[in-house]
């Protein structure tokens, strides 16, 4: 028996609407236009059904606290560093703009594991999206967490890549540099208030980042939009992201893509070739 096997099959049931101004929203923080068929892009189900714990009931990092009560759906694991690691979607239907949606989240395993920075917790959670009786998306997310380093600990420095991004791996590639206003439009469109993302003194001072940290799942909807740029609106049937390193505020984002047989491979690199995070899609 593991500690918090309590917790596995705990669910929840949230309902939400994709509202019209929620994706004229989503397209203006991407710099791009609404698609013309009345359907959402893909991605906007991350601002769906969204955890809407009172202000008073966040904790030190901006998350909602955790405990051992019935109605804390995410078991209270004792390390205080949590981070969005990796998802797995199934697109099976367009997200109609204008539509009533249901968010069906289940707790599916918890798993303790040692890393080289110590005890790390795995959370995978299914979520399940629809409108009526028709599943529009169906995502498994796993969420770490991780112990604090020292108190006085410098900024932990990623391992170094290999000393550029190689674009002519890439059939089509987008370089830009995440600046804060992103981050914060991108925090409010998803309701998150984890302060990496928008607190430099904390991010920095507390969490021994480099900078203001950018969202994973901000990352995979950039890659989604690439993969957008390149097939179309609503196109992708599944995408698998990993996150394996850190993206920081102002520094270059590489994001490449390549296509075969349907199948796409997609990446996002820093400045001197480091990968940040780890895709793969079908159309």
């Amino acid at each position: 028996m593991g500690a918090w096997d309590a917790w596995i099959g705990r669910s929840e049931q949230r309902e939400d609407r994709v509202d019209p101004g929620l994706v004229a929203r989503w397209c203006a923080t991407f710099d791009r236009e609404p698609g013309d068929d009345g359907s959402a892009p893909q991605g906007l189900h991350w601002c769906l059904g969204l955890p809407d714990a009172p202000t008073a009931a966040l904790g030190p990092d901006g998350h909602p606290r955790r405990d051992v009560t019935p109605d804390s759906f995410l078991p209270p694991v004792p390390l205080p560093r949590r981070m969005w690691a990796s998802s797995v979607l199934d697109f099976h239907a367009p997200l109609p703009i204008g539509a009533v949606i249901v968010r069906t989240s289940r707790v599916a395993a918890i798993t303790e594991k040692q890393g080289g920075s110590g005890t790390l917790v795995f959370v995978d959670i299914a979520h399940e999206t629809r409108h009526g009786d028709t599943l529009l998306i169906s995502e498994t997310q796993s969420v770490v967490y991780r112990a604090a380093a020292p108190a006085g600990s410098p900024p932990a420095l990623p391992p170094p890549g290999p000393g550029r991004f190689d674009a002519a791996a890439w059939t089509r590639v987008r370089t830009l540099a995440p600046a804060p206003p992103l981050l914060f439009r991108y925090s409010a469109l998803t309701f998150n208030s984890h302060r990496i993302h928008y607190d430099l003194p904390y991010a920095t001072g507390e969490e021994g980042y480099r900078g203001l940290v950018v969202h994973g799942p901000l990352t995979a909807s950039l890659l989604l939009d690439l993969a957008r740029r390149h097939l179309g609106d609503n196109r992708l049937t599944s995408f698998r992201f990993r996150g394996t390193s850190p993206a920081i505020t102002g520094e270059p984002l590489h994001l490449g893509l390549r296509e075969d047989a349907g199948a796409l491979t997609l990446g996002a690199f820093a400045g001197d070739g480091r990968q940040v995070m780890e895709a793969t899609a079908e159309s």
